[in-house]
């Protein structure tokens, strides 16, 4: 799959449970919509119950957590990638919770991730501040040293105030510390762009998670959690950033991407 090809589509969902999903419209979005790659996160799989169907892609690949039926990735694409990798190589403090599914394709890496969640104790917010963040911005700059790259994935980080609904009274929760805010202006900072903000610098009210509490997606209180990041080396290329938040099937809904021939 190279740069250089007619438009591609690739899209990321955290699906809050594949099999789940699947009763409530995976199966159709994916035959409509019919991406070129896709990435998921949260799959929520045991190995024992991995989907036999291929969803129309000749490329499958799981990610799972040792943990049954907690976290896991996924990617699904019309072509074979060059290598595919998982975790962060090298790197043994962050394997087990089937994070990150790495594709090397013909112009790009691809990087599938579902980032930790800090939880609402935000006890596992140093080690989302000071070890994982980190780690995966390392592993995104080695990566580029030899092609660009593009991550996609549920970074469980509102960026700026506006990509949540109540920026006042979330300050210092989950995915508004200011900690998990500097992980993300540090990876734009040594050169990667949010793709969604290049395309809609100033969109309010786009955001790609809601709360199943108080009919938060009814009333679109909600955060932008999904995110597409590119090197900025690909700026040229991209044609578009998107939400499609009349998706369902999720808490989250799907974001995507349209890159054009170079």
């Amino acid at each position: 799959m190279s740069i250089a090809s007619p438009a591609i589509e690739l899209i990321s969902w955290n699906v809050n449970g594949l099999r789940a999903c699947r009763k409530k419209g995976f199966d159709e979005f994916i035959r409509e919509r019919n991406p070129d790659v896709v990435c998921l996160q949260e799959v929520k799989l045991n190995p024992t119950c991995i989907p036999e169907d291929d969803f129309g892609y000749p490329f499958r690949r799981y990610h799972l957590a040792d943990k049954p039926g907690y976290s896991g990735t996924a990617v699904f694409a019309k072509e074979e990638p060059l290598s595919v990798s998982i975790d962060i190589p090298g790197d043994e403090s962050h394997s087990g919770e089937g994070r990150i599914i790495t594709c090397e394709f013909d112009g790009f890496h691809l990087v599938n991730t579902y980032v930790p969640n800090s939880k609402g104790d935000l006890s596992r917010l140093s080690y989302r501040h000071q070890s994982w963040d980190p780690a995966l911005r390392s592993h995104l700059i080695e990566l580029h040293k030899t092609k660009p790259v593009i991550l996609c994935g549920d970074l469980n980080v509102a960026h700026m105030e506006i990509d949540l609904a109540n920026p006042r009274t979330n300050r210092m929760n989950a995915g508004f510390t200011d900690e998990e805010r500097d992980g993300i202006s540090k990876l734009l900072q040594d050169g990667f762009l949010d793709t969604f903000r290049h395309f809609h610098p100033d969109a309010a009210d786009a955001y790609s998670w809601w709360s199943y509490r108080a009919g938060a997606r009814a009333r679109n209180v909600g955060w932008r959690l999904d995110y597409f990041v590119t090197s900025e080396d690909l700026a040229p290329s991209l044609r578009e950033a998107f939400i499609l938040p009349e998706i369902h099937g999720s808490d989250h809904c799907p974001v995507g991407i349209q890159i054009t021939r170079g």
